[in-house]
This record gives structure tokens, sequence and C-alpha cells, in this order.
């Protein structure tokens, strides 16, 4: 698990993807804080490892990368930890075009394609 401390490129991301799940990365995203969270077999322990960090729950956003897709394919908006109905979310997806807008920002930050 890490949390990206500078960005890389996508042949980076696909080389630490490729020994979890080959051709996908887990990741979450902190919308507050613009960090993002890396290579993990669960969401929820990247989830952990944010928290630990100081992030706060409800500003953390389970997503998966595929560096081979192109681009709308890259980021699948997909995770339970997303499950939130306190704050209007009721699905494992990310609802709100506003907020997947700002998820796509913060991984554009971290990640060059």
């Amino acid at each position: 698990m890490k949390i990206l401390d500078s960005p890389i490129t996508i042949p980076e991301l696909k080389e630490f993807g490729q020994s979890i799940f080959g051709d996908m990365v887990k990741a979450v995203v902190d919308v507050e804080q613009n960090i993002i969270a890396l290579y993990a077999d669960l969401h929820s322990d990247l989830e952990a490892l944010l928290i630990e960090e100081g992030s706060k729950q409800e500003n953390l956003w389970g997503i998966n990368l595929y560096p081979d897709a192109e681009a709308d394919d890259f980021i699948e908006f997909d995770s339970m930890i997303n499950l939130r109905p306190l704050q209007g979310n009721r699905s494992r997806g990310v609802d709100s075009a506003d907020m997947r807008k700002a998820i796509i920002e913060v991984v554009d930050k971290w990640i060059t394609r």
C-alpha cells in the first residue's frame, strides 16, 4: 500500500499493479486533501491507511484504475466503501457527477497519462 507523494506514469502504475490484480489497480482518493492511495487487495485497506494518516472517511472514495484502458474506461467508480446512504450515495459507484469530477481531478494530479 502506498500514498503517493509524487506523480507516477501509467507504466509505473501498471508495473506495481500487475503483482496484485494484473490489469487493474485499486485506489482510494481523498477529495479534500487531494491525495491518492494505491496498491492493496481491498479498498477498505487503503481507506484505513488514509484515515490513519488523518483523512476523514466522508472524503474517501474507492475506484479501480485500468492502466491499459482508453480515456473514459481508465477509471471505474466501483467500491463497497462508496455505499453511503447518509451522504446520499446509495450505490457502489459515485452517484454525484460533481464528486466524480473531483475524483478525476485528483487522479489526473497524481497519474500522468
